[in-house]
């Protein structure tokens, strides 16, 4: 264990206080190394001019794209250099700002760099609409015959399927000025929910009284005192419930903005506003939604098996979240999770675990917690730098998936890179979570094999599948409910909170079964949820996670082919469109198979869990 945690562990014990290190305490091998993006501040300062300057530059190609295939590729290269110079600037003040976030120095160098991004946006926002102004024939004519500009074949290919859904610019002016219109609907949910909706205290487990918050409500659904789980429950849903037409108000708003755009934009629905920028059909939105549907009765057994083994009469929603072991606990250091990753996720072969060990060895990573760090997780990365991942690594089984997850962004934007022109180097948002979850699927497959410890394994097995349920289940369970009411509202229904009742409580009742509760309070479980305002969003969970699974489940069984096509779908950023980059590394997702492997996965995890529960129930009765 290194020194400094030692001492902080030690002073945390005799105090009862958990003092937090200041940044200067930690032993820099567990910091990031933001000298490989600019040497210091001076170097970060003289870039930053230098881009202030060149970024009129590109204003000089503005009504001259149609004028020669080389002015064009001149364009689209200027602008890439640009974007790319940028992406370190913001990086370097972005990273510095998250290490100290009480550091005045870095928030001025990340407010400035925000600045600056808004005056490129600004200045090259006339490249693409301009492009979409020539006449067709004439762009394919400069692609075929000038090599620079084949290298945007994708792009351009891309561009030009979007013009039927472009309006003249006189509309599109207009549809551009009201955009913070368009933003309401979430800024008024978004400061009701976060800032002006205050909930009730509760006394916890020691018989204190304590207020619930969001940040409190999650532990207290893990309470193992079902009466604090229960107080906790009504205590927040019964302050939404004194809002609900409010609430519902709020959300129909944010339906009539997305039908609204929708019909602007001569497309025949929302769905198919929303699903069309990333060029996936409503095919495989409502696949995704049957699919699960037609396979309900893992999590039903499921439902059925938490029931019995928290030894409950009946199962409510306070019930859900618990873990079903209490006596577990992992305690695991952060060399020790270096290697516990790097070992799982060896069936990915040795050159992609030489490059994981540059990351621990080569100032990828900031490790450990100290005063003023940003809270949380995540993996940043820009082109020509090597990725970054921020962590607040604590010991916790959690904090070792969590390495495992965010590793698996930062290899996939490390390859990206390595092998795609800035412009194909970044991936969607619809694939973005693959790689990640690949890893956490191989990482608790590695740790299930090598755990003996009944108690342990069954903690194992439940926190995998209250993921799948979580992620899968429960999303689609969403999905299904956002589709709906876009249906209702673009029918012409009144949208109204009885409306979005009901169909909660039809979901959730036809999903969990009969072994579950629908207490009346959860019928407006609808109104909290954020991602209802982000149109059309939650699907991806469900896509990612299971193509994820299916894709784990091929490198596991030892198919030599199916972890080469993963690894050159890592490689190819967003140089095809996410369904065919997908299908390429072995995963169709327009098929029911990947969805239909999670729910196998699911029944598979369930089972074990039945019988390691007999096994600890026969152990304990023999002991």
């Amino acid at each position: 264990m290194i020194e400094w945690m030692k001492h902080w562990q030690e002073d945390k014990h005799r105090s009862g206080v958990h003092q937090l290190p200041e940044r200067s305490q930690i032993d820099p091998q567990f910091q990031w190394r933001l000298e490989d993006i600019f040497e210091n501040d001076a170097a970060w300062e003289k870039a930053f001019k230098e881009l202030e300057e060149t970024i009129p530059r590109i204003a000089n190609f503005r009504n001259r794209l149609g004028e020669s295939a080389q002015t064009l590729l001149e364009c689209l290269k200027l602008r890439d250099t640009l974007y790319e110079k940028f992406g370190k600037i913001y990086l370097y003040a972005g990273l510095h700002n998250d290490e100290n976030t009480a550091e005045p120095r870095y928030q001025a160098f990340r407010d400035r760099a925000t600045s600056l991004m808004v005056q490129l946006n600004h200045t090259s926002s006339f490249i693409q609409p301009e492009i979409l102004s020539l006449p067709e024939e004439k762009l394919r004519q400069f692609i075929s015959t000038h090599e620079g500009l084949k290298e945007y074949q994708h792009f351009f290919d891309d561009l030009l399927r979007s013009k039927a859904h472009v309006l003249p610019p006189e509309q599109e002016q207009l549809l551009a000025l009201g955009g913070e219109l368009a933003q309401a609907p979430y800024t008024i949910f978004s400061m009701f929910n976060n800032a002006d909706l205050k909930f009730p205290a509760i006394k916890d487990e020691q018989g204190r009284e304590v207020e619930v918050t969001k940040g409190r409500f999650h532990r207290f659904m893990e309470s193992r005192d079902r009466r604090v789980r229960k107080d906790a429950f009504f205590a927040m849903y019964g302050t939404y419930a004194n809002w609900t037409n409010s609430l519902a108000a709020m959300l129909t708003s944010a339906l009539k903005r997305n039908i609204f755009y929708a019909r602007a934009r001569k497309y025949d629905s929302a769905l198919h506003a929303a699903l069309d920028p990333d060029n996936i059909p409503i095919t495989l939105y409502e696949n995704v939604v049957q699919s699960i549907n037609e396979n309900l009765a893992p999590l039903q057994q499921y439902s059925v098996l938490r029931k019995k083994i928290l030894a409950l009469d009946e199962l409510h929603p306070w019930d859900l979240f618990v873990p079903i072991v209490s006596d577990v606990t992992f305690d695991i250091p952060y060399e020790e999770a270096q290697q516990i990753v790097q070992d799982a996720l060896h069936p990915l072969g040795e050159e992609y675990l030489s490059i994981l060990k540059k990351s621990f060895q080569e100032g990828w990573i900031d490790v450990f917690e100290n005063k003023g760090k940003r809270s949380g997780a995540y993996s940043w990365a820009t082109y020509g730098v090597h990725p970054y991942i921020l962590l607040n690594y604590d010991n916790t089984l959690k904090d070792v998936f969590t390495l495992a997850h965010e590793l698996g962004h930062a290899m996939h934007s490390y390859y990206s890179h390595r092998y795609q022109p800035y412009h194909y180097s970044r991936y969607t948002i619809f694939v973005a979570e693959v790689a990640s979850t690949l890893n956490e699927s191989l990482l608790m497959d590695y740790m299930l094999k090598h755990t003996t410890d009944p108690s342990q394994k069954l903690y194992l097995l439940n926190e995998y599948a209250d993921k799948i349920r979580g992620t899968v289940y429960i999303q689609t369970l969403f999905a299904e409910f956002e589709k709906n009411i876009h249906e209702k509202a673009e029918a012409g229904e009144g949208m109204t909170a009885e409306v979005y009742n009901k169909l909660c409580r039809e979901l959730y009742t036809r999903y969990m079964g009969k072994a579950f509760v629908m207490d009346e309070e959860y019928d407006i479980n609808w109104c909290r949820i954020p991602h209802f305002y982000y149109n059309f969003y939650v699907y991806k969970y469900v896509t990612g996670f299971s193509a994820a699974v299916a894709l784990a489940q091929k490198i596991l069984d030892g198919d030599k082919t199916a972890r080469d096509a993963y690894l050159r779908f890592l490689t190819r950023g967003s140089s095809d469109y996410s369904l065919n980059l997908l299908k390429d590394a072995g995963v169709d997702m327009t098929t029911p198979e990947p969805l239909e492997a999670n729910a196998r996965l699911l029944k598979e995890l369930v089972d074990e869990m039945e019988k390691t529960y007999q096994q600890l129930t026969q152990g304990k009765q023999d002991g």
